[in-house]
């Protein structure tokens, strides 16, 4: 079964910093882009961020530009997402998605996408 697995969200303070990760599975992640989204309560999903299959080709949403930073260890079949300086409205569910091709860009469309992990929530709060 192809299937991605988020992991490491939680709650932090604002300032804080927080990693997760995003595990495939049933597929060799290295053929494809990976974009990382999140959905805010009450709010539509939205792209913050992919990396192309090179992991040195990467975009961000201006929202998180120099404070979030996407990488990828195709050894182990993950892509990470470091989140530092994090705010109130950081907080969502954080999902990664697998891009159809093996480059992405900043307009995180999700009909690229075709295959979605569940998610993994983060909350940034006191």
């Amino acid at each position: 079964q192809k299937q991605l697995v988020e992991s490491g969200g939680g709650l932090v303070q604002p300032g804080g910093s927080l990693s997760v990760s995003c595990e495939a599975s049933g597929f060799s992640l290295d053929y494809y882009a990976i974009g990382w989204f999140r959905q805010a309560p009450g709010k539509e999903r939205v792209g913050i961020s992919c990396v192309a299959i090179d992991g040195e080709s990467a975009y961000y949403a201006d929202a998180v530009k120099g404070r979030f930073a996407i990488s990828r260890d195709n050894a182990k079949n993950t892509v990470y997402l470091q989140m530092k300086s994090l705010k109130p409205e950081d907080t969502g569910v954080y999902y990664c998605g697998r891009n159809e091709w093996s480059c992405c860009n900043r307009e995180f469309r999700e009909d690229e996408y075709d295959i979605w992990g569940q998610g993994t929530p983060v909350t940034v709060s006191s």
